[in-house]
Formats: C-alpha cells, structure tokens, sequence
C-alpha cells in the first residue's frame, strides 16, 4: 500500500503538483467551484497511477490543481464510494494522496438528505458531528498502524477553528448556515421510511453515503478538515415522495453559489 501510494504522489509531483496548501473534494453536482480556481494542472483519475476510478454519473472524476483566493488548491472533483464497489482504502485513497502531497487543511462538500424537519432543501448544513453507519472503518486492515495511530480519536472529527470561522462567513454574508450531525449510509438505494424514523431517533439531521470515511482518514492523519453538507431534499418518514433525482440535481447547482463563497472565502482566511 505505501509503494502504491508513493508512485501516485511521485506521478503527480512530476506533473507539477507541488506544496497544495489546501485539499478539497467536492461532492455530488457540486463542481461549481472549479470555476473559481486558476488552473495549472488538471489530471482524469484514470490517467493517475494506482488511483480508482470514478464511476458515478454526476462526478467527474478529475483532479485539478491551481490557485483559489491566494492559495494553492487540491481538488477532488468527484469522489470514490462505498457503494462503487470500492474498500475503503480505495474509497480514502484520495485523502492520503493530497496529503501525501503536503496540503494542511481538508474542506469536504456533500449533498445530503435533511432528516431534521427544520431543514429545508437548497440550505447548507455544517456538520459538527457524524455517524458512521457503512459498517466499517477506513483504518481497519493490516499495516494501517504505518499511516498514524489506528485509534484515532472521535472527539472532535471536524476542526473547531475551520468550523467558527464557516460560521463567521456564513453570518457576513447572510447565508444560512445550519449546524448538525450527518450519518454515513452505504447506498445507493435511498433509505426507507423505517430508516428515516431510525435516524430521527438517533438525532441525525442529515443523511448521505460518503465523508465520513474521508474524515476519519483525516484524523488518523492529524489533518484539519471541515464539511459542509448541501441539502438536496427533505427526509420526512411521514410524507416521503419518490425520488426525483434531476430535481435533486437542480437544488445542488441552485445552492452550490453558495458554497462556492464560504469555501472561498475560509481559503483567504487561512
């Protein structure tokens, strides 16, 4: 795993990718930011050694690197799944590449369904904490004591600091900025009304299929990350409709604007 793993990040130090000082992925329908970035290098992740491959329809599967507000950026522009198929050192594989590479902070986006009833769709939710309900771990297989301490601790996944300073953003620029507990599931099929009444139990207010991995990832790596969840749709076990997934889509770009000025805005900060 680590001979894997250093030819990924002696390819892409040969193709320019030096010193990121910030790694992002961004998550379903949410590639807006790109957009923002000045580009200096831009690679499919099937051209990258060792590197899995996207296969979800609404991700591209690119990494991009450039500048964004006076940084140095690494960008995942779509993300590898549980659900893919993948383990979960594949599914994770990107977060040790970019930090491999040298970035200190890591801003995680997602979609996700609002479980909280409060929550509306086409709002933004930080997330504070998390479930981990994909019925694995990340640092679970032979040898993962080499990357860092297998027991990472959970107390606090999300860096308080980056978490504030969202939160100061958010207020600035009257953008509605909820604050909460996002559960990991493995997908892809969407969760049931049994499941959604579980997860109102447990006190989730959101749920989605990716992130959580990525963060314990980040933890055992000592790495500070935030994430922000976008809310696509509202989970109500009482009225559940079918899913719509264009529509799904359409509230993800509506929102994503902003997004794109918390992330770019935290970047200047740092």
């Amino acid at each position: 795993m680590h001979t894997s793993l250093h030819q990924t990040i002696d390819f892409l130090k040969e193709k320019g990718i030096e010193n990121p000082e910030i790694g992002i992925v961004l998550g379903t329908g949410l590639g807006k930011l790109v957009n923002e970035i000045n580009i200096e290098q831009e690679i499919a992740y099937d051209d990258i050694p060792n590197f899995p491959e996207a296969t979800v329809e609404f991700h591209s599967g690119k990494l991009i690197y450039g500048d964004l507000a006076g940084k140095k950026v690494l960008v995942m522009s779509g993300r590898f799944h549980f659900y893919e198929g993948y383990n979960l050192w594949e599914v994770t594989y990107g977060i040790r590449t970019m930090h491999g590479l040298g970035i200190k902070n890591l801003l995680i986006s997602n979609a996700a369904g609002a479980v909280n009833l409060s929550y509306k769709k086409g709002e933004l939710m930080l997330i504070d904490d998390h479930l981990n309900l994909q019925g694995g771990s990340p640092l679970a297989f032979k040898g993962a004591k080499e990357f860092g301490n297998i027991f990472a601790d959970m107390l606090a996944p999300y860096s308080e600091k980056l978490n504030t300073s969202l939160k100061g953003i958010a207020k600035s620029n009257d953008i509605t900025l909820h604050e909460g507990v996002y559960a990991s599931v493995v997908g892809p099929q969407l969760e049931t009304r049994a499941e959604y009444r579980m997860l109102q139990i447990l006190e989730v207010d959101a749920v989605g299929m990716s992130t959580v991995p990525e963060v314990i990832v980040a933890k055992q790596l000592e790495l500070p990350c935030c994430a922000i969840s976008v809310l696509t749709d509202e989970c109500d076990p009482k009225n559940l409709q079918p899913v719509n997934i264009p529509e799904i889509m359409e509230v993800a770009g509506k929102a994503e604007p902003k997004l794109v000025v918390l992330f770019k805005e935290l970047i200047a900060k740092l």
